[in-house]
């Protein structure tokens, strides 16, 4: 096998679907912490319906501090979960949950690669 690599660019995709608003599932929920220590949780968001049914949207953060609690509350709320009051939850009481979450693009540098991914913005969810 002959093979010129020379116009092969270094660029690493895991955009599964294309950009936009989907009805996806919560099919996994990983327990670990952000940089400065604080809990999160890393959410894998599988699309539901339609055309793309079955594979991974994209992956999503809830960060469990004083910046990031108003935006758990909405997630969680958008989720079905009741959020008034003190909540009592563990990461696998969110997986099967259904919400509508939009996704966006984002290109990042990293090792010197350039890297696709999508992202949910921080108001990128609705009820589903």
């Amino acid at each position: 096998m002959r093979i010129d690599f020379t116009e092969i660019e270094d660029v690493e995709s895991f955009v599964n679907v294309p950009p936009g608003q989907y009805v996806c599932q919560i099919a996994e929920v990983k327990s670990s912490h952000a940089r400065d220590g604080t809990p999160r949780w890393v959410m894998r968001l599988d699309v539901a319906d339609g055309e793309f049914a079955g594979r991974i949207a994209g992956w999503d953060f809830l960060h469990w501090n004083d910046r990031g609690l108003p935006r758990v509350r909405d997630v969680l709320r958008f989720l079905g979960v009741d959020t008034v009051g003190i909540v009592d939850i563990q990461p696998k009481d969110l997986c099967g949950k259904r919400v509508r979450a939009s996704f966006l693009e984002e290109v990042k540098e990293e090792d010197g690669r350039e890297v696709h991914r999508l992202r949910v913005p921080y108001r990128g969810y609705e009820s589903a």
